[in-house]
C-alpha cells in the first residue's frame, strides 16, 4: 500500500513538472502569456495600419514573435514601406521590426 502511495506521489510530480515546463518559452517557442502579449501586439500594429489613410492594410501581413514584428507583403511604393515601418515602431510594446515588404 506504501509503494502505491509513493508512486501515486511520484506520477503526480511528474505531471506537475511537464506541465510546468509545457508553459515556459524556448528560442523558437513562446510561453502562453507571451503568445497573448503578440497577439495584442499584432492587433495594435494591424490598427494602426488600417487607420492610417496613406496604407492599404490588405496588402500588408503582420506577424508577431516575442514582440518583434515582421510586415511582410507587396505595396505600391517605398513611401508606403517606411510609413508602415514607422507606424509599426510606434506602437506600444513593439521591440523591432522586420521589413519584408516588397514593391509591386
Amino acid at each position: 500500500m506504501r509503494i502505491n502511495h509513493r508512486f501515486s506521489i511520484l506520477l503526480l510530480a511528474a505531471a506537475a513538472f511537464t506541465t510546468l515546463g509545457g508553459c515556459a518559452s524556448t528560442a523558437t517557442q513562446e510561453s502562453t502569456g507571451q503568445y497573448m502579449d503578440d497577439t495584442a501586439i499584432t492587433a495594435k500594429v494591424k490598427a494602426a495600419i488600417f487607420n492610417d489613410p496613406t496604407l492599404k492594410s490588405a496588402e500588408i501581413n503582420v506577424e508577431t514573435f516575442k514582440g518583434a514584428v515582421q510586415l511582410s507583403g507587396f505595396v505600391g511604393s517605398q513611401a508606403d514601406i517606411n510609413r508602415a515601418v514607422s507606424v509599426t515602431q510606434a506602437v506600444s510594446g513593439v521591440r523591432s521590426v522586420k521589413n519584408d515588404m516588397r514593391l509591386k
